[in-house]
């Protein structure tokens, strides 16, 4: 690290958990982001401000009016821009010496093959349940680090999928792909803004220390937040023997 970096890292550095080594793992890490609105928003942020080396921001929507309310990555000015543009210009306002790739594409089984090979963590900040899969099939296929999460209404999840741990179940161990259940997104049910703050602070939190090697992740667990009440919950799951994407027999 240069002294610029000494300086700017130094409340990190100061942590014993993570001082100069884990630092230096931060910037050399590559953090695969899926989605740049409520969720990615705080989690671009969060992640170039802490020095991640270099940002991958994936989507393929543009800034909406109706965004602004929560998407703290975008501002009234860059409505009209791809999303993945106004995040990055975002990021290096925040901290010019991170690499950043924005992608503005559809996070489709093909794309995934290809970005998720390259990455050290990745985090899904979408809000589709068949991407939410293709993604978690993808990190397991390629043994890469994912963190999960979700928000709507009052409500949010999060969750890790750790592929190099062989007891760590997947997110299709916890929702199977083959079960039903009802789409929702804030354009039809809502979101209380602060949700996607406190759930994408909290993706960016695993994400740095799945990278700097610190403490014990989420994996193997499902917090839920009740935001009406601030209440938390979690769920303990298990690697399931006949789960279709991380299980012995998955193709």
């Amino acid at each position: 690290m240069n002294d610029d970096q000494l300086l700017r890292y130094s409340r990190h550095i100061l942590l014993d958990e993570i001082g100069i080594e884990g630092q230096e793992r931060i910037l050399a890490a590559h953090a695969l982001v899926i989605g740049a609105g409520g969720l990615g928003s705080p989690v671009a942020l969060l992640l170039g401000a802490a020095g991640v080396g270099r940002l991958t921001l994936v989507d393929n929507d543009a800034v909406d009016l109706t965004n602004l309310q929560r998407q703290i990555a975008h501002t009234t000015a860059r409505v009209g821009q791809p999303k993945v543009a106004s995040a990055a210009d975002a990021v290096h306002a925040i901290n010019p010496g991170v690499q950043v790739d924005a992608g503005q594409a559809r996070a489709d089984a093909a794309l995934l093959d290809r970005l998720v090979p390259r990455a050290t963590v990745v985090l899904d900040c979408t809000d589709n349940y068949a991407t939410r899969h293709a993604i978690n099939a993808a990190c397991v296929r390629h043994r890469v680090p994912l963190v999960a999460g979700a928000a709507i209404r009052f409500d949010g999840q999060l969750t890790v999928v750790d592929p190099r741990d062989a007891q760590s179940p997947c997110y299709a161990c916890l929702f199977p792909p083959d079960a039903t259940f009802e789409e929702v997104q804030c354009a039809t049910m809502g979101v209380f803004a602060p949700m996607v703050g406190i759930i994408g602070a909290m993706q960016a939190a695993e994400a740095l220390k799945l990278v700097a090697g610190v403490g014990q992740s989420v994996a193997g667990r499902l917090l839920m937040l009740d935001g009406r009440n601030m209440e938390w919950n979690t769920l303990r799951s298990q690697r399931h023997a006949g789960c279709p994407v991380c299980g012995p027999t998955a193709v």
